[in-house]
């Protein structure tokens, strides 16, 4: 059942998105022409402290036009680590600094469509150092308790993929 690439031929590219056309033969020997979407990879982190809340962020994103509370998580810089990228993401994000912070999941949120990669990691405390760098990211940022993440979910103010992934995981944990 594996499809073979025969080719893959840029159709759009910047320094964010890389948009593709590969010419792609199935299992039966049929040829398609597939669109993919290559981009850089991403790393955040779910942060939680001891009162079983986790931080997350309030956002609107303009594609769907919907508001939703997300992780915090961005780009890895050419160079960066994943670990490092989810911690600078956090604290540029939030303006919390989170403490130590250890694996806790890897996904490919659009595996059909596109080659995104994303390196979720866990802290269980952060340090408030300030306002977030990056204000225009969030409306809001608030520790949520966990025992509302369910109930988030399910009237749908939590939809991003890789969030959603994270949170059930973390409840999973709990």
């Amino acid at each position: 059942m594996r499809w073979q690439v025969h080719s893959e031929e840029p159709l759009y590219t910047d320094r964010w998105l890389d948009i593709r056309v590969a010419d792609v033969e199935l299992p039966d020997g049929r040829h398609l022409d597939h669109r993919l979407i290559r981009t850089a990879p991403g790393a955040g982190a779910v942060v939680t402290d001891e009162s079983d809340r986790v931080l997350l962020i309030w956002r609107h994103r303009f594609i769907t036009d919907t508001w939703g509370w997300e992780i915090p998580i961005g780009k890895i810089d050419e160079g960066e680590e994943p670990i490092a990228a989810a911690a600078r993401e956090v604290e540029e994000e939030t303006g919390w600094r989170p403490g130590p912070l250890r694996p806790m999941l890897y996904t490919q949120p659009t595996s059909g469509i596109s080659d995104s990669e994303h390196h979720i990691f866990r802290a269980d405390t952060a340090q408030h150092v300030g306002p977030p760098t990056e204000p225009w990211e969030a409306e809001r940022i608030e520790w949520v308790p966990l025992s509302e993440i369910r109930r988030l979910i399910d009237k749908r103010d939590i939809v991003s993929g890789t969030s959603m992934n994270a949170l059930l995981y973390l409840l999973t944990e709990a």
